[in-house]
């Protein structure tokens, strides 16, 4: 699928509406750029976020716990 769109004067593009549909891509959503060679890669980013469902509301000592866990599971998976 081949489709021209326009540079604007702020260097922005429109992503045409098929290919919107196509990939599911709705407001907010983050795409990658990548540059390969002669070419611009956009990716959809499909972001996992975590659902807590603890039946109750959260305090500002469970968000900032839950907050440091995420941040040492991330160090650990680094490696």
């Amino acid at each position: 699928m081949k489709i021209l769109v326009k540079v604007t004067r702020n260097y922005q593009v429109t992503i045409p509406a098929s290919v919107r549909e196509r990939l599911g891509i709705k407001v907010g959503d983050l795409l990658s750029v990548e540059v390969d060679d002669d070419r611009i890669i956009l990716r959809k980013v499909i972001q996992e976020i975590p659902m807590i469902r603890l039946g109750r509301e959260l305090t500002i000592s469970d968000i900032d716990r839950l907050i440091e866990e995420g941040l040492m599971s991330n160090v650990r998976g680094s490696d």
